[in-house]
């Protein structure tokens, strides 16, 4: 059994860089379910810009994520996996209110449907 298998920092350091491959493919998700029309009224780039941003944030974060668990602490890791999630975090926090305001909030452009109870 290798020594670094079972240490704390491993362990930490594994949970968090998996934590960051969630969010970033909650941003890919999230990015993909919202209309392209809904980017433009909300003036933010492209429905295409932003999924291949998150794409490539995801597909970054999938690479880096079991690093820590075979025993490697750096490869695509580091400021490159920091990098992508500062990515997903833009787009969850400034682009996906926006857009969902422009698209009235429910995933397609145009007025609140009423309804309900």
């Amino acid at each position: 059994m290798q020594s670094w298998l079972l240490t704390p920092w491993i362990i930490i350091v594994a949970l968090l860089s998996l934590a960051a491959f969630a969010v970033e493919v909650f941003a890919l998700v999230v990015a993909l379910k919202a209309p392209a029309a809904a980017y433009t009224a909300a003036g933010k780039l492209s429905k295409g810009a932003w999924v291949a941003i998150t794409a490539v944030a995801t597909l970054i974060g999938f690479s880096a994520a079991p690093l820590p668990l075979l025993g490697g602490s750096r490869g695509f890791g580091g400021l490159l996996s920091i990098a992508a999630l500062v990515a997903a975090l833009v787009f969850i926090v400034d682009v996906r209110p926006a857009v969902s305001g422009a698209s009235g909030g429910r995933g397609r452009p145009g007025p609140r449907q009423q309804g309900g109870w």
